[in-house]
């Protein structure tokens, strides 16, 4: 690996800081193809040699980073991701985010890291930076023992910006975000109760796309950190039960000129103050809605939550104030700095490296072919019949895994997105969880079937 002096600069004051502050052990974090966190922990008095030359690691046992016959991968951490870990304050543990490369020195083409770097220097190279600001939804449960086994339950009961009397939800969210705001590109906007029982959000600030991937991330690590420290488990499972709001991530997405303006904002628009680039931005993540919605939504539970009803998209459509859009232009007070769009499916239990290159490769595409999106529309698209929606021009997004993946396997965009190993590696883990999925009988279809069928 080649490092320039500043680089090298960097490296010689990590390895300052640690010593000083007697670290002793450092942790080296990626995640696979699924965006499953992922960790190697190293004695500190190793890390100059892994800083310069990475640490290797056999992939062959891990989602996306190779078969048995050629297994070996070398985790680099990168200097810029240095951080120390909170909550471990007696004995503190270093923790870096890594590139994956091949033994030879080259990049794993697999590494969803490296997915999201490539599609931001594409967004460069057309003369543009992306920035997001994601909203990520969670579950407070808890495990208890009952005559047949374990059951998650509810931790509370309360709804939207409910206050907590005992302040208990409070605490935890305080912690959660003061805690998040120590890691150096990590920054919390606010922290509330959401629509559901036992449901919180936390929203990111938004940063350039590459510091976003790993900030979200590092919230999802803290924030099962928090909860387990009080005994709870922190789910981004995005569907826990039936009847109640799901978890979603709510992606704010804005570009910029590489001189530091919003070209997502055009003072001479009558209508919204939005230029075209955002309309073709729009146009283009419109266009891809269903092939990318395997990597925005990539569980089976995930479309539970996509059902009407329950404040989720399901139709592909945009529009300015109206939260039932797949894609919604807040209002921005005329602040040009503040013109955005926000996507409103994506769930935060996906692949954030591969979700946030997926959505800028797919604005990126409307862009570069100019795809006009059709009329925003400003009736609330739940009350309309599918006749209406149909001559509207309205279509639907996939109701099931299946039916995504499917969309997926008809698409060029996201081969070409991913490329062929990290596309080839999620679709058969997706297919894979699809035919489990498939095969369970659940209670209710016995309880519903076996004396009627």
């Amino acid at each position: 690996m080649q490092y320039n002096q500043d680089k090298k600069q960097k490296i010689a004051e990590i390895l300052k800081s640690v010593k000083e502050k007697k670290i002793k052990f450092c942790l080296l974090q990626f995640v696979d193809i699924e965006g499953t966190l992922k960790s190697i922990g190293i004695n500190s008095n190793r890390l100059e040699d892994v800083l310069y030359f990475g640490e290797g690691f056999d992939g062959s046992s891990i989602s996306g980073y190779g078969r048995l016959e050629e297994s070996d991968m070398v985790a680099v951490p990168d200097p810029q991701t240095f951080s120390i870990i909170p909550w471990r304050e007696n004995e503190p543990d270093g923790r870096f985010i890594c590139d994956i490369y091949n033994p030879d020195g080259t990049r794993y083409e697999g590494d969803p890291r490296y997915i999201l770097q490539r599609a931001a220097e594409k967004a460069e190279e057309m003369g543009f930076q992306m920035k997001a600001a994601p909203e990520l939804e969670f579950f407070l449960l808890k495990k208890e023992k009952n005559g047949f086994g374990s059951e998650v339950l509810a931790t509370d009961y309360r709804g939207y910006f409910s206050a907590d009397g005992s302040h208990e939800d409070h605490y935890i969210r305080r912690e959660i975000a003061l805690i998040a705001d120590q890691f150096p590109f990590v920054g919390c906007e606010t922290v509330h109760h959401e629509v559901a029982q036992s449901q919180h959000e936390i929203s990111i600030r938004y940063d350039d796309v590459r510091k976003i991937a790993d900030a979200t991330m590092t919230m999802k690590m803290v924030v099962k950190a928090v909860a387990a420290k009080h005994g709870y488990i922190a789910t981004f499972m995005p569907k826990p039960w039936k009847g109640h709001n799901g978890s979603g991530m709510h992606v704010h997405q804005s570009l910029w000129d590489l001189k530091g303006n919003n070209v997502f904002y055009d003072e001479n628009d009558p209508n919204g103050k939005i230029s075209n680039i955002l309309r073709y931005f729009i146009g283009g993540q419109l266009k891809h809605a269903h092939s990318m919605t395997a990597i925005l939504n990539s569980w089976p539970n995930s479309f539970k939550r996509l059902i009407p009803g329950f404040e989720a998209p399901t139709l592909i459509s945009w529009g300015f104030k109206n939260r039932s859009m797949l894609i919604r232009v807040p209002n921005f007070f005329n602040k040009g700095k503040a013109a955005r769009c926000e996507i409103r499916s994506p769930d935060g239990a996906g692949n954030i490296y591969l979700q946030l290159a997926a959505l800028l490769n797919a604005g990126l595409d409307g862009i570069k072919y100019k795809i006009d999106p059709p009329a925003p529309v400003e009736i609330n698209l739940f009350h309309t019949t599918k006749e209406e929606r149909e001559k509207l021009g309205i279509k639907e997004l996939p109701e099931s895994l299946g039916e995504a993946l499917s969309h997926m396997t008809h698409s060029t965009f996201t081969r070409e997105m991913l490329g062929e190993i990290a596309y080839e590696a999620f679709y058969d883990s997706k297919r894979k969880e699809n035919d489990l999925y498939n095969q369970i009988v659940s209670n209710w279809e016995l309880l519903r079937y076996s004396d009627k069928l």
